[in-house]
């Protein structure tokens, strides 16, 4: 069994961040902070900002910090979206919106690019929307995280676990400790407790900080994948791999072939090896994460290639193809429309019943139907779900109707704190899980230290 400890300062951060010594024996910090991550810097660096001479501690279980900015983006770091309107930016989460709809008129995407560019970091947006560091490097966002962590004097350790955390009951004096926090340096078998007024959960996913917020009395969601592609086998598509289309709709199905609960997504969609992919596939996978789990991955999927135009529509322009007399003589297969890919025109020609041979002249009121309806609304069978690239994204996390999101305070215990992807948030790709971080970590650390 583990031996405790006498009390003592944790050893000197190897980043070399670092604050006042603490008056009481090196154990009492006015915040402490689980999790340096981005949302656990921010809050951090707000909170010590605001309150010069505060005693703020990071503690990491990693090697070193920040280490999800360093290789998002593919190492280049997508800070944000430009979308800079609150109820717009809301419309890419697919859990947490309304909650954050509030938090979003306080510190938005506009706010990030300030506070980075007054630090000397400037941002661009690419042509989709995110925006990177001009310098294309995550190294330029986690020195200025880190440089603006040290100039505020905050306190960073690395390779220390919580392990435990006990509220405690005191004076409700100024200053007085709420929280006693048992932690453990990595390769140590000794422990140490540390005291803190507030306290910051910005631990992403992390199951073990989950259980012991779970231990003090919070509701946790379960975690689900979130982000992700669909693996689809289907004669249709094979040897497509590489082909797309620039605005496609995607439907869940019941197992009954009846449309789910899940609202339809739209957006690129992306033909691969292992099915498909694209914007319009992760937004259908996020939306419907939850959804997808509960079944085990396997549901059906409706794929209209050429969103907007509905079914109707589409057999309308049909029609009239056909009942052209120029085109009496030409082979659908051979003459793509709707500006889709020839090789994926024809083969959902073939699939609709059209033969190879035959003439617009030839095809039945039947086949045109047919071609319609599998053109917009195609019935393929989902069989499990891929990764996309390096993103790894869950949904889960603390209930948001147990947190003030003015604050991010708990609602159960004074001065428990929560930022980032501890909470039940999910954004799409594009720099708005980062803004989330930034967002909750800036508003929690606003309100950490002095309640």
């Amino acid at each position: 069994m583990p031996k405790k400890s006498t009390p003592a300062a944790l050893p000197p951060p190897s980043s070399g961040l670092s604050a006042k010594p603490p008056e009481s024996g090196g154990t009492y910090y006015d915040a402490i902070i689980l999790g340096g991550g981005a949302a656990g810097f921010f809050a951090a660096i707000r909170a010590a900002e605001e309150n010069p001479g505060a005693r703020i501690l990071i503690l990491e279980k990693a090697r070193r910090p920040l280490g999800k900015v360093l290789i998002s983006g593919g190492g280049r770091c997508n800070v944000t979206h430009a979308c800079f309107d609150a109820a717009q930016l809301v419309g890419y989460y697919p859990r947490g919106a309304a909650a954050l709809r509030g938090a979003f008129s306080r510190f938005q995407p506009a706010d990030t690019v300030r506070w980075f560019e007054s630090r000397g970091v400037k941002l661009k947006t690419e042509e989709d929307g995110r925006m990177f560091p001009v310098t294309d490097n995550a190294l330029t966002i986690t020195h200025c995280l880190e440089n603006a962590a040290r100039e505020a004097g905050v306190t960073l350790s690395t390779q220390v676990t919580a392990l435990k955390v006990d509220t405690v009951s005191t004076p409700d004096a100024e200053r007085a400790p709420r929280f006693a926090v048992v932690v453990r340096k990595a390769a140590s078998t000794l422990t140490e407790e540390l005291a803190t007024r507030s306290l910051l959960f910005a631990t992403g996913g992390d199951s073990a900080s989950q259980a012991l917020l779970a231990g003090l009395g919070h509701t946790i969601e379960h975690g689900v994948p979130s982000l992700f592609t669909f693996n689809i086998r289907d004669p249709r598509l094979e040897g497509l791999a590489g082909l797309s289309v620039p605005q496609a709709e995607l439907r869940l199905l019941e197992a009954d072939g009846e449309k789910s609960a899940i609202a339809p997504q739209r957006g690129p969609l992306l033909i691969t090896h292992w099915g498909l992919s694209g914007p319009a596939a992760l937004r259908t996978s996020a939306w419907g994460a939850r959804w997808l789990h509960e079944r085990n991955y396997r549901a059906g999927l409706s794929v209209n290639w050429l969103s907007p135009l509905t079914t109707e529509k589409a057999l309308e322009n049909l029609q009239n193809i056909r009942n052209n007399p120029t085109n009496s003589r030409k082979k659908p297969t051979a003459h793509p429309l709707f500006d889709l890919p020839a090789r994926l025109w024809a083969r959902l020609v073939l699939a609709a019943g059209i033969a190879e041979n035959t003439n617009w002249a030839d095809v039945s009121k039947a086949a045109i139907r047919a071609l319609a309806e599998e053109l917009t609304a195609g019935q393929y069978q989902i069989s499990g779900k891929g990764q996309f690239k390096e993103e790894f994204v869950t949904c889960g996390g603390v209930r948001l109707d147990e947190v003030d999101f003015k604050t991010m305070q708990s609602k159960k215990i004074p001065g428990l704190f929560f930022a980032g992807e501890v909470l039940d948030i999910d954004g799409l790709t594009g720099g708005f899980n980062f803004q989330n971080a930034w967002t909750t970590g800036w508003l929690a650390g606003s309100a950490l230290v002095g309640g």
